[in-house]
């Protein structure tokens, strides 16, 4: 590729137009962690602890509920065959995950990726976005924890009056000091060290696993006792057709969205690019395995129409005369509701931080403990927040917001494999302190460039005389070998170029084409014609940019991207390109209402990123210059300071 000194000097501060949107900063390398010593966190993390904060993050009260939900209004006694699908399509981001994680093991998850792969803007929006889900998820998760405590105390109202729900006269405020004092506790826990919260998280976890194998091997026992009647009845195993179990699995993928805190923690692991994938992958294969054996029974014992919606599993017990199972399976849904609010509420610090390090958030969410090794102002600062939700607002009308931020946080990753594998940035963030540096390279390039050129006319025109004069062929070859080289390495480049663009296009047609298939196969309202219109245009689009994907290579940059050597996602364009279809359809399939109350919190987010996070960016004054030349920039400018 030839340069000339001005295409050196892109500088990502107050660029033309919206170009800041667009800038990337560069996959941490050991100088620019040599820069911040004092941000990092520590690496205390081991496999069986990455995987208990995996499934402690996944396995929620939710399992408690949705076996009874699910299975009375959508997938019968197929529930199984619902998470089961579910499971695989959560595999698919999980599979993104992974790779991402293993290339750039830094803390921030998709926010990290995205702002590496797509640019500043995007990875502003998913930061966001996911600061709103684990706040309100955190916040309706505790809420959860009264009335199954309640219980140990004989009753709904049996909790002491310092835990007991109270309604505020006059407002109609219900507040609940108990879910506050558990996000207050948990928030103390992770202040504490990442290694201590994560053997509570372990333990925890334990527990609630034992818990649903207390209900796999008790009621197998009882269903092999009794005939297995729910699964005797006569509507047969798929009640509601294939269309009913598509919508069981639905639902229930959002059993599965925990593995995004996994990867939040990839600064905190020993051995990242082993440990996260194997992480992620086994923690993702524990939940699914769990969930299919546990519908597997439950609906089993009780016909599936029969379920009671709110509390499946003790009733289910219940019906065989065995009431105090009931104790263990409550004890099971308040460990799963602890380790839930933990895994909620860890991620979050991490984010914040890792937005600050950025100079998109105020440095004072970006300082690390010196003892502990965690981000204790996050940290508290997310606390005190969710604490406050949860004591004064019931959150539950909110949840949907909560997807809204974990499946854009899904799509934008996959998106990010393809950019990683046919468009990885070939150009890196430098510092404007090392202008002197970038000039002196960049002026040694432009000068040999002349000079080539200069040595490529005078030889063309050398070997043109010499064959006029018929002098010997060796000597024609000799002279002309050096232009033919030269001119094979400027069509290699043209060529490259011509690829990269056909893939920016490739992508950008994936996601239209997603986007306006999902569209059209939910607005059932459109005419028929119109309907058909829409899906087959969309899916036209879609299948073109695959298909091209497909026709060109992948770039050869993807091996030296990040930190190679780790995990690779498999069956890739198909596999990214899959995670994307099914995540925008759940987002689209979302209500209007939610959609309007996440409107209200993105549109608050780019006020803050204009007023703010723009200007205040640490990619403001860099100089963008190629990838193949940052050593030699560096080496110049310690011989500069020398």
């Amino acid at each position: 590729m030839e340069y000339d000194e001005g295409s050196w000097k892109q500088v990502g501060g107050e660029a033309s137009g919206f170009r800041f949107i667009s800038r990337r900063k560069q996959v941490n390398s050991p100088r620019v962690k040599a820069k911040s010593p004092r941000h990092r966190l520590a690496r205390a993390l081991s496999v069986p602890e990455v995987i208990a904060n995996g499934v402690g993050a996944t396995i929620g009260a939710g399992v408690y509920v949705l076996v009874g939900t699910v299975a009375r209004e959508e997938a019968g006694p197929a529930l199984s065959i619902s998470f089961l699908i579910a499971g695989i399509a959560s595999a698919l981001s999980a599979f993104c995950y992974a790779e991402l994680a293993s290339r750039c093991p830094s803390a921030g998850s998709a926010y990290h990726y995205s702002y590496v792969c797509v640019g500043e803007g995007v990875a502003w929006l998913v930061g966001w976005a996911l600061i709103l889900e684990y706040s309100i998820g955190s916040s309706a998760v505790a809420r959860g924890i009264s009335p199954n405590l309640a219980l140990y105390f004989g009753g709904p109202d049996s909790l002491p009056y310092f835990l007991a729900r109270v309604t505020i006269p006059g407002i109609n405020v219900v507040v609940d000091p108990c879910a506050a004092v558990l996000v207050l506790i948990v928030t103390a826990l992770l202040c504490s060290g990442i290694k201590e919260s994560s053997i509570v998280q372990a333990v925890i976890t334990g527990a609630n696993i034992c818990v649903l194998l207390f209900v796999i091997s008790v009621g197998s026992f009882i269903g092999f006792q009794t005939g297995w009647v729910g699964y005797k009845i006569t509507d047969g195993f798929f009640p509601y057709g294939l269309n009913g179990v598509l919508a069981g699995s639905g639902t229930v993928f959002f059993s599965y969205i925990g593995f995004d805190a996994v990867a939040s923690t990839a600064e905190e692991v020993k051995n990242p690019q082993r440990d996260l994938p194997l992480g992620i992958g086994i923690s993702l294969s524990i939940c699914c395995l769990l969930y299919m054996l546990v519908s597997v029974v439950v609906v089993g014992l009780v016909p599936y129409f029969a379920m009671d919606p709110d509390t499946p599993i003790s009733s289910a017990f219940a019906n065989y005369g065995i009431g105090w199972a009931a104790h263990v399976i409550t004890s099971g849904a308040l460990l799963a509701l602890c380790s839930a609010v933990m895994g909620s509420i860890l991620p979050q610090p991490r984010i914040l931080m890792a937005m600050a390090r950025d100079g998109l958030l105020p440095s004072f969410f970006s300082s690390v403990h010196k003892r502990t090794q965690v981000p204790v102002n996050s940290t508290l600062v997310t606390g005190i927040f969710a604490a406050s939700l949860a004591f004064f607002m019931d959150v539950s009308q909110l949840a949907g917001m909560v997807s809204v931020g974990t499946l854009f946080s899904f799509t934008i990753v996959a998106i990010s494999i393809l950019v990683v594998r046919y468009l990885p940035p070939d150009e890196i963030p430098l510092p404007a302190s090392l202008m002197e540096s970038i000039d002196s390279v960049s002026l040694r390039y432009s000068i040999q460039q002349k000079s080539e050129k200069k040595q490529r006319s005078v030889e063309n025109s050398g070997s043109n005389k010499i064959q006029h004069d018929g002098l010997s062929q060796d000597t024609t070859n000799a002279s002309i070998a050096q232009p033919l080289i030269l001119k094979k390495t400027n069509q290699e480049n043209l060529s490259e170029q011509t690829r990269r663009k056909r893939a920016s296009w490739s992508i950008t047609a994936v996601c239209v084409g997603v986007l306006i298939l999902t569209k059209s196969a939910t607005y059932t309202l459109l005419p028929f014609f119109l309907h058909v219109l829409g899906c087959s245009l969309g899916a036209f689009i879609l299948l073109g940019g695959l298909a091209v994907l497909y026709w060109i290579n992948q770039d050869d940059g993807r091996h030296s991207f990040g930190h190679s050597g780790g995990f690779t996602c498999p069956f890739v364009p198909a596999l990214p390109v899959g995670s994307i279809l099914i995540n925008v359809y759940l987002l689209v399939n979302l209500g209007p209402g939610t959609w309007f109350r996440v409107s209200i919190w993105i549109v608050a987010g780019v006020l803050v990123y204009l007023l703010y996070g723009r200007t205040h960016s640490g990619l403001t004054n860099v100089v963008y210059v190629p990838a193949a030349h940052v050593d030699e920039i560096y080496e110049a400018s310690s011989h500069l300071v020398v």
